[in-house]
Order: structure tokens, then C-alpha cells, then sequence
């Protein structure tokens, strides 16, 4: 059992990484904002722009401020890697 929950863990944090180490480069806008904004949703955060409701709802929602949604290092990372390749692309939204 202790073997199986080591195996566990240790691809847990293999695929995290992955997912924290994922290039943005190439993707385009759109793709980058549902990307970066479903981390949120899914995070509980309560959307205010009409684009962001209309897509996601706030169905469940719990957090008005951004800086409140609790989220992991590795969601802060990917969402940081997200807003980079949106300035590199020159997303406007």
C-alpha cells in the first residue's frame, strides 16, 4: 500500500510539473484567455466582465477579488506563464 501511494505521489508531481513547464508559444489569444480564465473558474472565482460570464457563468462562485482565489503554486505558475505569452502575442483581452 505505502509502495502504491509513493507511485501515486510521484506521478502527481511528475505531471504537475508538466503542466507548469507547458510552452504557451503559438497559442493564440483566445485559446490563452480560456486557458488562463478556466483556472479560475474552476478555482471559484466570480467573473464581472460580460465575456467572462457569458463563457464561464458564475454558477458556485465564490470570490470577487482575484488576489482571494486560493490557488496553488504550480496554478499561480501556469497562470503567470499564461499572462506572459498573452503579452508576447499582444492579447488584447
Amino acid at each position: 500500500m505505502t509502495a502504491r501511494l509513493a507511485t501515486a505521489a510521484l506521478f502527481l508531481v511528475a505531471t504537475t510539473a508538466g503542466v507548469a513547464a507547458q510552452n504557451y508559444d503559438g497559442w493564440a489569444c483566445r485559446d490563452l484567455w480560456m486557458e488562463r480564465n478556466q483556472i479560475y473558474k474552476d478555482a471559484g472565482y466570480c467573473f464581472s466582465t460580460p465575456r467572462a460570464v457569458r463563457t464561464f457563468g458564475n454558477a458556485g462562485c465564490a470570490y470577487d477579488r482575484q488576489g482571494d482565489v486560493p490557488l496553488s503554486n504550480t496554478q499561480r505558475r501556469i497562470i503567470q506563464a499564461i499572462i506572459r505569452a498573452e503579452r508576447l502575442n499582444g492579447c488584447t483581452d
